[in-house]
Order: structure tokens, then C-alpha cells, then sequence
């Protein structure tokens, strides 16, 4: 991805590696197009956004990326959770992307606690 050391950048670059992995796995083995490529997308955009906020303008601007990256990463889990209820992916794949969604969140929500208690409107 690149050489700067940025671990929320780092992870979420890895998990969009892993969700168009998914993503090619679901359309080739059970024909699902729908439900899938919205997780591609949602999975796909949390790194698409943390890029962004890394080359954001101003403080507003990086906490308005990481904010649309973490409710990106929510809806990401939502369409994992479905994908597993509906028996297209098996739980322990689905519970280990759901897991790693959750650490990417977690992150994510820290960070913008302290960029809006620091810098509050």
C-alpha cells in the first residue's frame, strides 16, 4: 500500500483486500450479485475514506472522512451478518471479517472522540 506507517490506513487497506476476495468468492461459487456487491462497496470505501481524511484540508475535513469511514464499516457488518444468516458465507469466515470491522471501528470512533473533544464546532 505504501511505506507511510498508518495503521487504521494499513488495516482497512488489508480488509478491502480481503472483501473483494470475498466479494470474487460469492459471485463465483453461489451466483449472489446483490447482496455482495453492496458489501463490496461498503467494505471497499472504509480504506477509500481513511485515504481521504489522511489527505485532509483541515481538521472538519479529516473528521468528516473517518466519520463516513466508520458508518461505512457498520454497514459493512450489517451485509456480513446478512450474507452469514442467509447462508452464503459460513459463520467463521463471516465472524472473522465481522471481527476485524469491529477493530477498524473502534479505532475509527476513538479517533473521532479526540478530534471532536479537542476540537469542538
Amino acid at each position: 500500500m505504501g511505506s507511510d506507517s498508518n495503521p487504521l490506513a494499513e488495516k482497512s487497506y488489508a480488509f478491502a483486500l480481503k472483501v473483494v476476495k470475498l466479494y470474487k468468492e460469492i459471485i463465483r461459487k453461489e451466483k449472489e450479485f446483490v447482496i455482495s456487491k453492496q458489501l463490496l462497496r461498503a467494505g471497499t470505501s472504509i480504506g477509500a475514506n481513511v485515504s481521504e481524511a489522511n489527505g485532509a484540508i483541515s481538521k472538519a475535513d479529516f473528521s468528516a472522512k473517518i466519520s463516513v469511514a466508520y458508518k461505512e464499516s457498520l454497514e459493512t457488518k450489517y451485509w456480513l451478518h446478512l450474507l452469514k444468516d442467509s447462508d452464503y458465507i459460513s459463520s467463521i469466515e463471516a465472524d472473522k471479517l465481522i471481527a476485524e470491522a469491529d477493530e477498524l471501528s473502534k479505532i475509527m470512533f476513538s479517533i473521532l472522540k479526540t478530534t471532536r473533544i479537542n476540537n469542538p464546532k
